[in-house]
């Protein structure tokens, strides 16, 4: 992938994720720091976050790792806090379901939530040349390749950087902010934010269950509340923009 730099669709895939890379090197660096912290060892740090690469899954996993929960317990906690992968993939899945298996996989593993995000802004269609195809298989790869190298940089500095921070320097609350980063934008319609909430109050209210998994429960009941409302403002809407395109059609017949 870094062999395709010279393509301009490559360099500015580039240049529409290089403001952000600034911040995914400080959130990787809070995650490298938390895996220490939690009680990693360099070894097993190094591999979570080169195996991983998922911030919030990771944050996600620390605490039921500390508390020895059963391994199932911590694989089904990353599963739904990364379920959101499911529908970013079926957004672009189609435009390289083409590319051979192993490089499908790659691409996948390395694709995030701002990249999925860049890319339908440049590329919102699918493409219908070879030519068009091309270019967004490159523009996907300037996207991802600067993000993942970015990431491990500052997520291996905070692992190295761990063991030597003092924790009054309160990295628990960086961590909690850089998470703060991510989840207020989701909140920005009402499904969203009404999902956040109900998940907050069962993330409290079940608090004392065993192996943390009040958080797994909170996060199932608010993902359901939230899709839930969502698929009922949709029925709502759909009779107002049938009346709508009706209206419209009653108009022009006039």
């Amino acid at each position: 992938m870094l062999k395709d730099w010279n393509s301009p669709i490559y360099r500015e895939g580039f240049r529409a994720c290089a403001p952000s890379l600034f911040g995914m090197g400080a959130w990787g660096m809070v995650v490298g720091v938390a895996m220490i912290k939690a009680g990693l060892s360099l070894p097993q740090a190094l591999g979570m976050t080169l195996l991983v690469f998922a911030g919030s899954a990771q944050l996600a996993a620390l605490p039921l790792i500390v508390a020895n929960a059963p391994i199932w317990v911590i694989f089904a906690t990353a599963l739904i806090v990364n379920l959101r992968f499911l529908i970013m993939s079926a957004l672009i899945a189609p435009r390289f379901a083409h590319l051979p298996w192993l490089r499908r996989t790659l691409l996948g593993f390395l694709t995030g939530d701002l990249t999925v995000a860049l890319f339908m802004q440049r590329f919102p269609t699918m493409w219908q040349t070879p030519a068009e195809e091309r270019d967004q298989v490159f523009y996907l790869h300037g996207l991802v390749v600067p993000n993942w190298i970015v990431w491990q940089i500052g997520s291996i500095l905070g692992i190295l950087a761990g063991s030597q921070v003092p924790t009054h320097w309160g990295l628990g609350f960086a961590g909690t902010l850089a998470i703060l980063c991510i989840l207020l934008p989701l909140m920005r319609n009402r499904p969203g934010f009404i999902g956040v909430v109900v998940a907050g109050a069962v993330a409290v209210a079940a608090h004392d269950l065993p192996y943390k998994l009040g958080l797994l429960l909170a996060v199932l009941i608010g993902m359901a509340v939230s899709m839930w409302i969502e698929e009922h403002m949709e029925l709502a809407a759909a009779p107002e923009a049938s009346a709508s395109v009706t209206s419209e059609q009653e108009k022009r017949d006039e």
